[in-house]
């Protein structure tokens, strides 16, 4: 996983309510166990037709799109079901950050283990984000903000064992592991 700190980018609009996992990762791509590659099927029923052919009004198919780190979404982003992929297939897309009203507990979960940051904001804030596609925003794990173009500062709340594990590029695995010496000390005694 990589490191989140503090990054800019520009934000891809998708204004639509109760997005669930099955329609972030389609359950005909759930046979894969590895994270590379699963980015080509994000919205895949919304991103592609029936041949198979990218449908060029989809909001990730637009050339202005192309290396947002930000999805702004609609409330209640990713319920359903549990699936791990849904972050896996955003993430290896290419998104960093999710921000929403309100995000589903278990994929909020799955996202922190994961390697993407999931941000809940006012809905003050959100119809500002929904109002300007592609605007450039600041996203600070470090300070646990997120600033909008015209430098209004949001903070966001992160537990904080999620927070240093997305800080170090960690998922609890690793974190673990990195905790060997100490846990061999701790058995000596």
């Amino acid at each position: 996983m990589e490191p989140i700190r503090t990054f800019e980018t520009k934000t891809v609009i998708l204004p639509i309510e109760n997005v669930d996992t099955d329609q972030i990762i389609p359950a005909r791509f759930l046979k894969v166990t590895s994270k590379i590659g699963i980015g080509a099927h994000l919205f895949a029923d919304w991103r592609y037709d029936a041949s198979g052919a990218p449908r060029p009004d989809f909001v990730l198919n637009r050339p202005e799109a192309a290396g947002a780190m930000v999805l702004v979404a609609g409330d209640n982003f990713g319920c359903g079901s549990s699936r791990e992929h849904a972050p896996w297939a955003l993430t290896d897309y290419g998104f960093r950050a999710i921000i929403s009203t309100s995000i589903a507990d278990i994929f909020r979960s799955n996202s922190l283990k994961n390697g993407l940051l999931p941000i809940v904001v006012e809905p003050a804030i959100h119809r500002r984000l929904l109002a300007e596609p592609g605007m450039l925003v600041k996203v600070s794990l470090e300070a646990k903000t997120l600033t909008l173009a015209d430098g209004t500062t949001v903070p966001f709340p992160i537990a904080p064992f999620a927070r240093h594990c997305l800080l170090h590029g960690q998922d609890e695995l690793d974190f673990l592991l990195s905790q060997q010496d100490a846990i061999a000390r701790f058995e000596a005694r």
